[in-house]
């Protein structure tokens, strides 16, 4: 059994993860190294694989990915029901960071501090908030709208509550009538511009599949409060993006916190740089001191239930589209 990994996992990690199998774990950082050793590969830990995998990987049964999003696989194959290959993802491990990345994001906006951060650089101190046009809004008693409940969103919807904020959200298998622990109301998929018209703050943690391409576009920015909100964490194509461009220039919604747009790198000419109603970040959310570790274990378990013959976790599941 052949296991290789393109994280570079700490060396105690490794030795576990030879513990459970008995066999080496080779972790290879280098692209050409990676590419030579594939021929012999049953097991690959990766955030990627070549488009001819199956050339150079005939041999491979499991890849588990290293990142809760895979839609970056969609177009080698080896996320399609024949291909041969269990693919196991990283979701739930950055349910904490990404949680605080955008109460940090809301938090920022409400006190205008990207603002007061570039005051500071050029050493004023104004006189009072009104100078500047600083912000003091508060999350408490406000109506929080999470699009998606899976790991993130609900973590999210937990964080929410926490802050006394009002809960709603929207799942993808949600029925009219059915309740959720972790939110005040549950919205049905087909409800969302109802949920979009009551939500102060909008967090979308939807994973990127055929269904949620482009679902916030004109209608739902349309739809949404003049000062509301609105952090993305899932994908920059969830957005129909020079919508958003618009609604931000024309006052349709208060702002945006972005960690992720439609093509990235962002390109320096976007106008998304110089809006002053938007937070923007790079694809950064989830990173986090503990990420190794969490991942680590992700793995360490699916390794033991895979040499045991055991279903594993975060299983891709090709007819929901992750």
């Amino acid at each position: 059994m052949t296991i290789i990994s393109t994280f570079p996992f700490a060396t105690a990690s490794v030795q576990r993860f030879q513990q459970i199998v008995g066999e080496p774990v080779l972790c290879v950082t280098d692209p050409d190294a990676f590419l030579a050793q594939l021929h012999d590969a049953e097991i690959l830990c990766s955030y990627w694989v070549p488009d001819n995998w199956r050339q150079l990987a005939p041999k491979l049964r499991w890849l588990q990915a290293t990142g809760a999003g895979i839609d970056n696989l969609q177009h080698t194959g080896i996320l399609a029901p024949d291909s041969g290959v269990l693919v196991t993802t990283a979701v739930g491990i950055h349910a904490a960071s990404i949680g605080e990345y955008v109460f940090g994001s809301m938090l920022m906006f409400n006190r205008s501090w990207p603002e007061m951060v570039r005051l500071q650089d050029r050493h004023i101190w104004p006189r009072s908030a009104s100078w500047y046009r600083l912000q003091g809004r508060e999350l408490a008693g406000q109506t929080l709208g999470v699009i998606g409940l899976g790991h993130i969103g609900r973590r999210v919807a937990q964080l929410g509550r926490a802050f006394g904020m009002n809960v709603v959200g929207t799942r993808r298998s949600a029925q009219p009538g059915d309740k959720d622990p972790d939110v005040d109301l549950l919205y049905p998929a087909s409800d969302l511009l109802a949920m979009l018209a009551h939500c102060d703050y909008i967090v979308i943690a939807v994973p990127l599949t055929s269904a949620t391409e482009r679902m916030i576009g004109e209608a739902e920015l349309r739809a949404m409060k003049r000062n509301a909100y609105l952090v993305n964490v899932a994908r920059g194509q969830v957005i129909d993006e020079p919508k958003l461009i618009q609604a931000l220039q024309e006052g349709w919604i208060a702002g945006a916190g972005l960690d992720v747009v439609a093509e990235e790198p962002l390109s320096a000419e976007s106008p998304l740089f110089s809006l002053p109603n938007v937070i923007i970040t790079p694809h950064i959310a989830g990173e986090n001191i503990h990420y190794e570790k969490r991942l680590a274990d992700l793995f360490a378990e699916n390794l033991a239930r895979y040499t045991a013959g055991q279903p594993l976790q975060n299983v891709y599941d090709p007819n929901r589209g992750y």
